[in-house]
């Protein structure tokens, strides 16, 4: 009998390690944009080095854009899946925070390089960057020196650009035009109109036709053309420099508050600020990273806004659906 309980002794310790081995790894699922996992983003490398840190399964569920991962998040409620949200900017930190559905990172962010001391409790930016007219210089010989020049005066121009209904920079374009025309907008709209070939959903659909030469210039960043240069080999395409200044974009992620995995979610939005996850974010997302991180030497060649123009997402929020209906009536009068 003693025989027997020391062989059951023993195959339980040989038994045991298998058993964990087995077990299934905590998974973390996180929301984002299409873009940042595709191929050539920088959700692939950033997944492989967290997982490799953290025993864990990082899962990330791709959306077309930071607007939809919100729209997402609404729709859901507390049941969301999702323990971190990917990919809102800060022009909609306020309606984000009105769903009650995320939760305060308890994060010292002092060593953050952000254009403004950030203080935000909710939200962590992970890069930043400012809109631009993208162009081919080869083709474009004469580029407009500022947004009202593009839109009043270059009447040869063909443009394309994003809805700001559906895509982050399409809202980011909506706030640059307010910032600059204020209340008379809507004819600035009117005669933007006259230029534009077509209102995409989302960048991808817009700076795919640009490559294929369907206009001269598209709504994009002063970083883009960094892919170009560094990928490609290709020096050609290049952001226009506006005298107004460039809107400014800074991208964040949030922890959902009905999340089941809050300490793995915690430990994310911490290696966001890593070298590792912020080395990827120049030549992957191709925007600029938020800590001191070295940036590839070809971004010394981009263009460097003189200016940056913001709007708080608190404003934002009041007046997004007014200033949405006053591009929309404009395009339809």
């Amino acid at each position: 009998m003693q025989k027997n309980i020391i062989l059951l002794a023993l195959s339980a310790l040989f038994i045991q390690p298998t058993w964990a081995e087995n077990a299934p790894l905590e998974k973390l699922t996180v929301y984002t944009y299409n873009s940042f996992t595709s191929d050539w983003g920088p959700g692939p490398k950033i997944e492989k080095a967290f997982e490799e840190s953290c025993n864990c399964d990082l899962d990330f569920v791709s959306l077309d854009d930071g607007i939809s991962v919100l729209n997402r998040l609404r729709l859901e409620g507390n049941n969301s899946r999702a323990d971190i949200i990917l990919g809102l900017d800060d022009s909609l930190m306020a309606d984000a925070e009105k769903t009650g559905l995320l939760a305060k990172h308890n994060m010292d962010l002092t060593n953050i390089k952000t254009a403004n001391k950030w203080t935000d409790l909710t939200f962590v930016p992970y890069d930043q960057g400012y809109f631009a007219f993208v162009y081919n210089k080869d083709k474009l010989k004469n580029p407009p020196k500022s947004l009202k020049e593009l839109v009043e005066r270059k009447d040869d121009l063909k443009i394309i650009y994003q809805d700001p209904r559906t895509s982050t920079p399409g809202l980011g374009l909506l706030l640059w035009m307010k910032s600059v025309y204020g209340d008379s907008v809507s004819r600035a709209w009117k005669q933007l109109d006259k230029k534009t070939v077509t209102v995409t959903k989302g960048w991808t659909e817009s700076y795919s036709m640009f490559l294929k030469g369907e206009a001269d210039m598209v709504l994009s960043y002063t970083t883009s053309p960094a892919y170009h240069i560094i990928v490609e080999g290709k020096n050609q395409y290049v952001a226009a420099d506006f005298s107004e200044g460039h809107y400014m974009q800074t991208e964040v992620a949030a922890i959902v508050k009905s999340s089941q995995h809050k300490k793995l979610a915690e430990k994310f939005m911490h290696f966001m600020l890593s070298d590792e996850f912020q080395g990827e974010i120049a030549t992957g997302n191709w925007m600029y990273p938020v800590t001191d991180v070295a940036l590839p030497e070809q971004f010394r060649q981009l263009t460097v806004p003189s200016k940056a123009l913001s709007i708080k997402s608190e404003d934002v929020s009041t007046h997004r659906r007014a200033w949405t209906r006053e591009w929309l009536n404009a395009l339809t009068d």
